[in-house]
């Protein structure tokens, strides 16, 4: 029992380290077309999902082939599946509730990790298109002031062109970015 509750927990940290790289080599990367609509402003009635939650579905379909495969008796599959089942349910609740609002009512963290996570993600949204983004965790967000240096630092002072976070209400934009939209 103690070996299964490490593999969940060792697969959920993994997975936090296979997300940073699949986000920015891969969904700012190649796959790029799935992800741009998570980069883009919603527009009503655009409905609820948007394409980038295909990413979603592939490692699901991934989490329950590999539970099922443990479940058939290629130990230790279900509990990698597992461990990838509850980083999905961390992600819906951290990334798509509390950074971009995907629940039915809205918290804005006001201190501490939960805030940190939300700021970071914030600044991975300051910069439009693919490129020039810093951040790329869900679950894991580096401190907010080396996030800033990074910015500074990739876009010679200001990030290009500063667009809302898609998928977040623009009042919750970086300051530079809600100015930004006025203008437009």
């Amino acid at each position: 029992m103690l070996l299964n509750t490490l593999i969940v927990v060792a697969t959920v940290v993994l997975m936090e380290v296979f997300s940073i790289v699949a986000h920015k080599y891969i969904m700012h990367g190649f796959g790029w077309g799935w992800h741009r609509s998570h980069h883009e402003p919603h527009v009503p009635p655009s409905g609820w999902f948007e394409k980038n939650d295909l990413y979603a579905v592939v490692f699901a379909g991934v989490a329950i082939a590999l539970i099922w495969f443990g479940t058939e008796g290629m130990w230790p599959l279900q509990w990698i599946g597992a461990g990838m089942t509850a980083y999905g349910f961390l992600y819906f609740v951290a990334h798509d509730g509390l950074v971009h609002r995907r629940w039915p009512f809205q918290v804005v963290p006001r201190s501490g990790y939960a805030k940190r996570l939300y700021q970071a993600h914030r600044m991975h949204h300051a910069v439009s298109g693919k490129d020039g983004a810093v951040s790329f965790g869900f679950l894991y967000a580096p401190p907010v002031a080396t996030l800033k240096r990074q910015l500074h630092a990739l876009h010679r002072g200001a990030p290009r062109k500063q667009s809302p976070d898609a998928a977040t209400d623009a009042q919750d934009a970086p300051p530079s970015s809600r100015h930004a939209n006025r203008a437009q």
